[in-house]
């Protein structure tokens, strides 16, 4: 037998969450990490309202909001320099302020302020400065081998190990899309501004010369942007600040931003997940959102086939729902950037001219990059189409549960765990109470009226099945069931 039932490699937010979602379903999991700790650079610092929900629904939304800036930090500013007043300025929209469509606000929070949470969200091993060198796939599971000498066995590999994935690489599957698009530098900085923009925070504050970035809500700075070969980063740095505003280097990262879609998201046993992926530029902050978006997906189809609930083919559903949704995601991130160096341009031309104290207009509309449709509105299924740019809800199989109210404070999303959903608009109607522990999975009954039908809704907070009609005989409900954990969607 395997030594485990899942391998999980790499310890990014992706792999963390990964281990906090299986080890709520008991799968037997090890995470290894090829660096000796968890990254102490910033990073990723978006998190969307998609993933404050999975995060709610692990338990752990309530202590990432509270290592968060403040809503009011969820905008964008444009500025000439970063001491200079805005030339235009934009809402993240669902982190700002709450929206109607869910019950959590995102986030704007450092990855290494992120991580840590995570971390202690799961009691399953892990092991830094292990780094995967073989997979080798046998009959009933995946022995993989490490730098150090190491081996393990598992039954299913989840590999998150970044854009330059070990195990992509070892699986020989290939990646479209445009690749590297250059290098960018991060600079990590100090420097008193926490006046200078306490009248106007932000989460990123975008110039012609780079981006600054508060980092953490009692402190620090970064700025990013390209720097040449050989150039010195402080001088595009003190362009960015302006006014001769004195500062101090505590390190310096260059790193390549990349943009492609793995071939494959599965090849036998071993299951891309993340940056691993798919590798996103970070205009608009859905990278690691998305990641997070796979791992909810996946796992419960992981703890299915692994426990014996679920067909094998199951997991063949994983690459079906979120290829498309990465290449989806890539198109709006290059989208995004194409919408900042518009703004820029549009200010560049407006110097030129004689209204530089003008007002500009923005390139897309309040809703920040116009992708909530993207971030809430993605559905699964053969006949999910293209989400819009507003999110529209649906009760449609294979959508996102809509967030509707169930009395005090209780979203129909805290419904949704480990175990299938049945919502249905009178639960003691005849039948109901017979019906809940039957199917491969146990079933939970809720009250939920106003026209929506009776939804079965997967683990994932998808919605596996709709009925127009009240009640459902016992053999209808355990068909739609089975459906579910072999196909997906019924």
């Amino acid at each position: 037998m395997p030594d485990v039932d899942v391998l999980i490699v790499g310890a990014g937010p992706v792999g963390l969450t990964a281990r906090a979602l299986l080890d709520r379903w008991g799968v037997r999991t090890v995470l290894v990490e090829k660096h000796s700790e968890l990254s102490p650079f910033p990073r990723s610092r978006l998190l969307n309202v998609r993933s404050m929900e999975i995060f709610r629904q692990l338990g752990i939304d309530r202590r990432v909001a509270a290592r968060a800036f403040a809503p009011e930090y969820g905008r964008v500013r444009f500025r000439d320099s970063f001491t200079e007043p805005d030339f235009a300025s934009a809402a993240m929209i669902g982190v700002n302020a709450p929206i109607a469509e869910s019950p959590v606000l995102g986030a704007v929070t450092s990855q290494d302020r992120l991580e840590p949470t995570l971390l202690d969200a799961a009691d399953s091993p892990i092991r830094f400065g292990v780094e995967l060198a073989g997979l080798a796939e046998e009959p009933d599971g995946v022995l993989a081998s490490f730098g150090d000498g190491t081996s393990v066995r598992a039954r299913y590999v989840l590999a998150a190990d970044g854009a330059n994935s070990t195990a992509r690489e070892l699986l020989g599957i290939g990646t479209v899309g445009p690749g590297a698009l250059g290098l960018t530098t991060t600079v990590m900085f100090e420097a008193d501004l926490r006046q200078r923009c306490a009248d106007a925070p932000a989460g990123v504050y975008v110039t012609a010369f780079g981006s600054i970035l508060p980092m953490y809500p009692e402190g620090g700075w970064a700025w990013i942007g390209q720097v040449p070969e050989g150039a010195d980063h402080r001088e595009p740095l003190s362009r960015t600040l302006g006014d001769g505003l004195p500062f101090e280097v505590s390190r310096v990262q260059r790193w390549t931003v990349n943009a492609f879609v793995a071939e494959h998201f599965r090849q036998g046993r071993v299951l891309l997940a993340g940056d691993a992926a798919h590798a996103i530029p970070p205009a608009g902050g859905l990278g690691m959102n998305t990641g997070i978006a796979d791992v909810h997906n996946l796992c419960w189809k992981l703890a299915g086939v692994v426990q014996g609930w679920a067909r094998p083919g199951l997991l063949d559903t994983y690459e079906a729902e979120r290829l498309p949704v990465a290449h989806l995601t890539l198109r709006q991130a290059v989208a995004n950037a194409q919408l900042l160096i518009q703004a820029q341009q549009k200010r560049v031309e407006q110097l030129a001219g004689d209204d530089a104290g003008g007002e500009i207009e923005l390139p897309w509309s309040e809703h920040y990059f116009a992708q909530l449709g993207l971030v809430l509105g993605v559905a699964y299924g053969s006949e999910a189409g293209e989400p819009g740019t507003d999110y529209v809800p649906s009760t449609s199989p294979g959508h996102r549960l809509p967030h509707v109210d169930l009395g005090g404070g209780r979203s129909t999303l805290d419904a949704v765990g480990e175990w299938f959903t049945l919502f249905v608009e009178d639960p003691a109607a005849a039948g109901w109470a017979e019906l809940a522990p039957s199917g491969p999975l146990p079933v939970r009954v809720e009250r939920l009226s106003g026209g929506y039908g009776t939804l079965l809704v997967r683990p994932d907070g998808h919605i596996g099945a709709r009925w127009d009609k009240r009640v459902l005989g016992a053999d209808e409900l355990l068909r739609a069931q089975e459906t579910i954990s072999a196909a997906g969607l019924v």
